[in-house]
């Protein structure tokens, strides 16, 4: 039971980490209207880890410099 426990819970909370940083992404990203920005933040509310996984791919700014140039 007790190995269950660290396995279980860094995955949960790496998932909440990354749900906290798409919604405060959704909210900040420069690139967005202020209806879609409010869209965003409820598919990122509403559908928890899945919206924010959603925004990640779909809404989330892309870099516009490459990494190493």
């Amino acid at each position: 039971m007790l190995f269950g426990l660290f396995i279980v819970l860094p995955i949960v909370l790496a998932l909440f980490g990354f749900w906290i940083w798409m919604l405060v992404s959704a909210i900040q990203n420069p690139g967005l209207s202020e209806g879609e920005k409010v869209a965003w933040v409820l598919v990122v509310i509403f559908l928890h880890w899945l919206g924010a996984l959603v925004y990640f791919f779909v809404g989330h700014p892309k870099r516009k410099t490459p990494l190493v140039g």
